[in-house]
């Protein structure tokens, strides 16, 4: 099984190689993310990451519907 998260890009520059990374915001944790899959990607826009890797920009209302899913099977597992 695979997982891929959304995040917020919150910043963007070129790295030595002159790949084109991210700092792209997990809720609070910040980890350094390659564009390259996704040129489209913006500062603000939410991008879906799998292993290190931008796979797909998201609109703010797909990002927030999966961090809404994530709460209630937070919530349910504490009822559990």
């Amino acid at each position: 099984m695979c997982l891929a998260l959304p995040g917020k890009v919150i910043s963007i520059e070129h790295d030595e190689s002159l790949s084109r990374m991210a700092k792209v915001d997990f809720g609070g944790v910040v980890k350094d993310i390659s564009l390259d899959s996704v040129p489209e990607a913006n500062m603000g826009d939410y991008v879906i990451v799998h292993a290190g890797f931008a796979l797909n920009v998201l609109d703010e209302d797909e990002a927030q519907e999966v961090f809404q899913s994530f709460k209630e099977l937070d919530e349910a597992n504490k009822r559990s």
